[in-house]
């Protein structure tokens, strides 16, 4: 029974793993930024990237300069004036056959998405660790009161706050732990980092889905499923959140994506 229960297991990572990698390899996925370039209020032309960009206080201009550009699926050939401050991360320009992303941060910044991106076109998977059956850890979710909000550092530039609705507390090798939960997207997950930081994992930390607690508070940590964040894959990244003090663990946690090979 056991080992059938550890087949079955597997073959669901496995597909996990292949419908991961094949998000990772679309063609204007993570994989195929090729800049990442910061506006001021000065239009101005970058490399590799159609248009002229600028920023207008909160607002974002560009100027198509000669291509059609769509953006929500609205084409326009005219300046335009994109209010996205309060809006989500990564909205996307369309403009021939890149992508703009757009992301806010007290300033605009756009990343290029080439689908002729050298590190799309060289990708071959991303290592990992063999599925551990160890690795999948029973924890119990404490909730706050109410949602508070968490600074997390980045790899680049500054700081941002998430919100977070509480902690899972788990064990191992019955020393207790905490995890700190963050809802960027309105799904439970996190960051953290540990011990294999030092050689075979990005050491700036990795992330970890939590699926939604029962009515009890029982959670499971799968950290067989643990992924690389998008700053792992290049330099194109500045804003990937990196782990709170609590969350950075001095045990190895071998499980998961080991660091990508660039």
């Amino acid at each position: 029974m056991k080992t059938s229960l550890s087949e079955s297991y597997r073959t669901d990572w496995e597909a996990w793993r292949t419908g991961w990698e094949q998000w990772l390899s679309r063609p204007h996925g993570w994989l195929s930024a090729v800049s990442v370039n910061w506006l001021d209020d000065t239009p101005r032309r970058f490399d590799g990237t159609p248009g002229l960009w600028w920023q207008d206080g909160d607002r974002l201009m560009v100027d198509p300069d000669g291509t059609a550009m769509s953006f929500d699926g609205a084409e326009f050939t005219a300046v335009q004036a994109l209010g996205l401050a309060a809006g989500p991360d990564d909205q996307r320009v369309v403009a021939a056959d890149v992508e703009v992303g757009i992301t806010y941060r007290e300033g605009y910044h756009i990343i290029t998405y080439n689908p002729g991106a050298p590190a799309l076109r060289a990708f071959d998977g991303v290592p990992t660790y063999d599925p551990n059956p160890d690795w999948i850890i029973p924890g119990r979710f404490e909730a706050y009161d109410s949602d508070q909000s968490l600074a997390l550092r980045t790899v680049g530039q500054g700081s941002h706050d998430y919100a977070t609705p509480g902690v899972v507390r788990f064990e191992i090798a019955g020393q207790e732990y905490t995890m700190q939960v963050i809802t960027p997207h309105g799904q439970y997950t996190t960051v953290f980092a540990d011990a294999t930081g030092d050689d075979t994992t990005y050491p700036a930390g990795r992330a970890l889905d939590i699926p939604a607690p029962d009515e009890y508070g029982n959670v499971t940590l799968d950290f067989n499923r643990a992924i690389n964040l998008p700053c792992a894959f290049g330099d194109h990244f500045p804003i990937c959140p990196t782990p709170p003090a609590g969350n950075r663990y001095p045990f190895r946690v071998e499980a998961g994506e080991k660091k990508p090979v660039r």
